[in-house]
């Protein structure tokens, strides 16, 4: 892509903890491409997410806490007074405590499941309204983090339910943000070692059958691909693409079942 597809355009990139999220993979790429970065982080992790921005040589890095009452305000405020518009926003706010991904989907604790879908699911809806209200008359691009919720994974659990109504409100945002030139897509990217990542039990076990199944071989480590994506859908290239769900997993959703024969790579 070119080194200016994002000149210009300020961009905004929640959860950026550690250098080796999707997050600050996005961050990183969308620097290089020219834009403005400002990036979010959880009170506790503001110290690390500094560090991290420094590497990125970005100056601002706002405090934004989703399950927060009045953070969308303060974050529009934040945002508009620094740079007085918001061109793309990466949704990367997950979260759901331990006995909600593995075991039994029966017993858990409604409230921990109702603490899950405000933070991974009802969120996106927040950030989306903080990029209407900051975005420039010629539209706007908003990008969540997805992991294909189509069919039910060996782990995962109540993530996979939160992850299958982030899809189906993304369809519906794009449906109500597209009269006002704002679109809003997913990318489903493969698993990647991250430190949410770190909190799935049996997250291993989803290697492995990436390493069954995907056509392209899928390294883990790496963030690149997705970042791309994810700038991509930034970018003026995909202004006529919204609703959509982008899969970044070397072509694992696509194949009905392990692959035969030797591996490539």
């Amino acid at each position: 892509m070119s080194a200016g597809l994002l000149a210009g355009k300020v961009v905004l990139v929640t959860g950026v903890v550690t250098t080796e999220s999707i997050a600050y993979g996005v961050a990183r790429r969308a620097r290089d491409l020219g834009a403005e970065v400002v990036l979010t982080a959880l009170d506790r992790d503001l110290e690390r997410a500094t560090v991290a921005a420094q590497s990125l040589d970005v100056d601002t890095v706002l405090t934004y806490d989703v399950t927060r009452p009045g953070a969308g305000v303060e974050l529009v405020e934040a945002v508009g007074d620094r740079y007085g518009r918001l061109d793309a926003a990466l949704h990367a706010i997950a979260f759901a405590p331990r006995a909600a991904l593995s075991g039994s989907m029966l017993g858990v604790d409604p409230a921990q499941l109702e603490q899950a879908f405000r933070t991974s699911t009802v969120s996106y809806a927040e950030l989306a309204e903080v990029l209407r209200r900051l975005s420039p008359a010629s539209g706007a691009s908003l990008v969540g983090l997805d992991f294909d919720a189509a069919g039910a994974w060996s782990v995962y659990n109540w993530m996979g339910v939160c992850k299958a109504g982030l899809e189906s409100l993304n369809r519906y945002l794009a449906r109500d943000l597209g009269a006002i030139g704002i679109r809003t897509n997913l990318v489903a990217a493969g698993p990647v070692h991250t430190r949410a990542a770190s909190g799935i039990p049996g997250f291993e076990e989803l290697l492995g059958a990436w390493e069954q199944r995907s056509p392209l071989p899928w390294d883990p480590r790496d963030t690149e691909p997705v970042a791309d994506s994810v700038c991509y859908l930034f970018s003026d290239l995909a202004r006529a693409v919204t609703g959509e769900i982008l899969h970044v997993d070397g072509g694992y959703h696509a194949m009905a079942g392990p692959l035969r024969g030797p591996r490539r790579g």
